[in-house]
């Protein structure tokens, strides 16, 4: 990874008032990816994409959801609010058309825009690893999922001052303790994730993003992270646009189950796996993500 890469910051205003945070990557000339952050993470994770998104000339923003790094908080949050932000970023940016991406906790306000944006306008959407927790009920794969993500889902249902304590105790070792933060990460994933945590510069980039999901304290995340585990407000099974799916078969993450159980079901599913990948996937394989991303956007 090139730690040299250039990167832009960017402030969008809402119609209600509302302040969004994004960070550019790529070519400014390019067409639009609006890429939607992993948890806990940032805008800042724009800069894993930075080679990929130049090397396919992709004009690459992410930006920081609600409450998350320098985005306001927002009281309501639902997941066709997000979709209208989205499409509000690409207006102040100057697009008629762009595509989304969505890593881990951002997979979910991806698909949202498959359910919300008009296809004439959303011309991509790609869905790497989601941490669909809530796309058939209230945590309906709880059974499936790691200890971790299975005890939020039991305390975000169930026992929130739970929930809402277990968010701040990350955040604490995130911006902390940031050396004991990755080498818990690097015990809970494969060697195939090992591999692409330990390249060049990503560390750095990767404790950054994490650590910047929190400067406003742990609330932002908590928000985002409920409306993963609550049966979501839209229907997969009716998202008949092409929507792609990346899924490393050997997460140890977000189980491959539960993004296979939805792309069976979703009528416009384009499935892409890799047998030895993990959750870190997104990075891995991001030359050939955006690489589709690109062709579809020029199509």
């Amino acid at each position: 990874m090139n730690t040299a890469v250039s990167a832009t910051a960017r402030t969008v205003v809402t119609s209600d008032g509302r302040t969004l945070a994004c960070l550019e990557v790529g070519d400014p000339s390019g067409p639009l990816v609006i890429h939607n952050h992993g948890g806990p993470s940032s805008r800042l994770e724009a800069l894993l994409f930075a080679e990929a998104a130049m090397k396919h000339k992709l004009r690459f923003v992410c930006v920081d959801r609600p409450g998350i790094g320098q985005s306001s908080l927002q009281a309501n949050r639902t997941y066709a609010g997000w979709a209208d932000d989205m499409t509000a970023i690409a207006d102040a940016l100057g697009h008629q058309t762009f595509g989304v991406t969505g890593w881990s906790e951002g997979g979910p306000w991806a698909l949202a825009a498959a359910a919300y944006v008009d296809p004439a306008r959303l011309r991509h959407v790609t869905n790497i690893a989601g941490g669909c927790y809530g796309a058939f009920g209230d945590n309906w794969a709880a059974d499936r999922l790691s200890k971790a993500d299975a005890l939020g889902g039991f305390l975000a249902l169930h026992l929130e001052p739970g929930f809402r304590l277990m968010y701040a105790a990350i955040g604490i070792t995130a911006e902390h303790f940031r050396e004991t933060y990755f080498k818990e990460l690097l015990k809970a994933v494969n060697d195939y994730d090992r591999q692409v945590l330990l390249r060049p510069g990503v560390e750095a980039a990767f404790c950054d993003a994490s650590a910047e999901c929190f400067a406003q304290g742990s609330e932002g995340l908590v928000r985002d992270s409920e409306l993963l585990y609550r049966a979501w407000a839209f229907d997969v099974t009716r998202i008949e646009r092409p929507v792609h799916f990346w899924q490393g078969l050997a997460d140890t993450l977000v189980p491959p189950f539960i993004n296979l159980a939805i792309a069976d079901r979703m009528p416009g599913a384009v499935w892409h796996s890799i047998e030895d990948a993990g959750h870190f996937i997104a990075v891995g394989a991001a030359d050939d993500i955006l690489a589709i991303a690109a062709e579809e956007l020029r199509a």
